[in-house]
Order: C-alpha cells, then structure tokens, then sequence
C-alpha cells in the first residue's frame, strides 16, 4: 500500500513539474526576448533621430514666414537674393539646382545604361574585371576631390571652349556627371541582372538578334529599375554641395544660360551659413533653403517608391 501510495504521489508532482517547466522561460526565449528588445531599441532611436531632424528643419526653415513674416509666394518667385537687406528671392537657387540635377542626370544616364548593357550581355567576366574597380573608385573618391579636378580641367577648358570665366552650370554638369554616374551605372546593372533568365531564352528561341533582344526584351523588363537608379542619381546630384560649390560661380542670380555663373540651394547653404547669426532673416532664410532641400529628397523618395511599386505590379501581371 505504502509503494502505492508513493507511485501515486510521484504520478501527481509529475504534472506540475511539466507545468512549471512549460510557464517557465527558457535560456532560448530570454535571448530571443533580449535580441527582440535591441531590435526595438534601435528602430525607436532611429525613428527618434529622423523625427528629431524633420521637426528641427521645419521649425527653423518656417520661421522666415512665420517670424520674419516674409510672403512665400515672393520667396519662392522672387529672384532677388540678398537677405541682409530683406530680399529673399530663392528662384535663382531653385533652377540652378534643377538645371544641373537634370543636365548631369541627361548626361550620365546613356553612359550608365551602355556600360550596365556591356558588362551584363557583352561582356560579363570582362565586365567584372576591368568595370567594376572602375566604378568602385569612382564611389570613393571625396567630393572635395571632384571640386578640385572640375576647378583646375573642367573651368580653363569651358573658358576656352566657350569663353568667359569657365564658371556656370555646364562646368557643375560636367562634375556631378563624374559623380552620379557609379550610383547610375550599378543600380542599372542590379536591374538588368534581375530580368529573369527566362525572358532572354524565349526571345532568342524566337530569332530575335542579341541586340533585339537587349533593347526590346531586358531594358523593358528592366525599366522601373533604371527609372529608379536615375532618380537616386539625381538626388544625389540634388544635395551635393562642395563640388558644385568651387565650379558653378556662386553667383546668386538668374542663370541667362548654361555658361552663366550660377548658385545652387547647396552651394548657397555652405557659403552663407557660417556668415549668419541665429534667429535673423539671413539665417532663417538659409534654413528655409534646407526646407527646400528636404522637401525635395522626400520627394525623390516618393518617386522611388512609386516607381518600384508599379515595377512589381507589372511583373505580377
């Protein structure tokens, strides 16, 4: 009776042993509770950091309207810039920044999107090889660097080419070129190999040329990818700023054409933002620039976002 007895007691702790087993944490959960608890740390940090930098610019980039009490029509139309003396016309910057955005990005993209074509369909394994340090150089090479070259080839040679002072929007063109071509050139690269293979093979076994099937078949496929690395390449060109800086004149007026000296929201930012005191017009209409400037990369953001999203409804259908 007495082994009975026990048998039954130790059938009885058995459950609740499981029980408490099952309730209690193991050394698993509490690292995956620990590597969950990072995670979040850090996404909250990020999303602190982000907020932080879009309430600090917008407070400051406002506060020309709202302090100052300037029109915002007349600042963004106006095309007279001297803020020291209550004129804050930002057009000339606007379009200087525009124009060589869309110049550089005009230029740089058939040279991306030939050299994406030969080292994907012509020549892969040389591609590799010879291209692709190339590009990779071109990345690490400092803006100050590209300022100099742009200063010391680009300028002498639009001088002579053109005349006048080499200083304008075709010489800043000429180095964001240099710039945004890598950003271009792989991203396009990226889309062209993310055609399925299949696509190449149905075109060939159709009998359609290589070229054919390049041109019609894998840059089609590849569109929404392409769009998107030029729009990336642009806002690149968009904010860059010590570059465009030492070639395009920094001369804060209507650019008349592209051999005109000009001036950047960039390039106006880094000259003038160290000359200013906190809380006056000329700072706040320096802040009201970088408004400008974030309100733009936004934008380009956006439109990456679209495109990509239209790529892969395509792709479904």
């Amino acid at each position: 009776m007495e082994q009975t007895s026990s048998g039954f007691k130790q059938e009885d702790t058995q459950p609740k042993d499981w029980a408490q087993q099952l309730h209690h944490a193991t050394r698993a959960t509490r690292e995956d509770w620990f590597g969950r608890g990072i995670s979040y740390l850090c996404i909250g940090v990020i999303i602190l950091v982000v907020a932080s930098m879009l309430w600090f610019i917008t407070s400051k980039g406002i506060a020309t309207f709202t302090h100052n009490h300037v029109n915002v029509g007349q600042f963004l139309t106006g095309t007279n810039w001297a803020p020291d003396q209550g004129k804050t016309g930002a057009l000339p910057m606007i379009i200087g920044s525009f124009a060589v955005t869309f110049a550089a990005a005009i230029v740089a993209t058939p040279f991306a999107v030939g050299t994406a074509i030969f080292m994907t369909e012509i020549a892969p394994k040389r591609g590799r090889k010879v291209l692709q340090p190339v590009i990779e150089l071109l990345v690490g090479i400092p803006s100050v660097v590209y300022g100099f070259i742009g200063l010391a080839v680009v300028v002498p040679f639009m001088r002579h080419l053109v005349g006048g002072s080499g200083f304008g929007i075709i010489s800043a063109t000429f180095v964001l070129f240099v710039m945004v071509l890598p950003t271009i050139t792989t991203m396009t690269v990226d889309s062209l190999r993310a055609v399925p293979r299949f696509y190449k093979e149905a075109s060939l076994a159709l009998g359609a040329t290589r070229w054919q099937t390049v041109s019609r078949v894998i840059l089609r496929a590849a569109t929404p990818g392409i769009l998107t690395a030029i729009i990336f390449g642009m806002a690149r060109a968009f904010g860059e700023a010590l570059a465009v800086q030492m070639v395009i004149g920094n001369a804060a007026i209507m650019p008349k054409n592209l051999i005109s000296p000009a001036s950047t929201l960039t390039s106006q930012l880094t000259t003038g933002i160290g000359d200013t005191i906190d809380g006056t017009l000329p700072n706040n209409a320096l802040w009201s620039l970088a408004l400008i400037l974030l309100l733009m990369s936004l934008f380009f953001n956006a439109l990456v976002r679209i495109i990509a999203k239209r790529g892969q409804l395509s792709h479904e259908r």
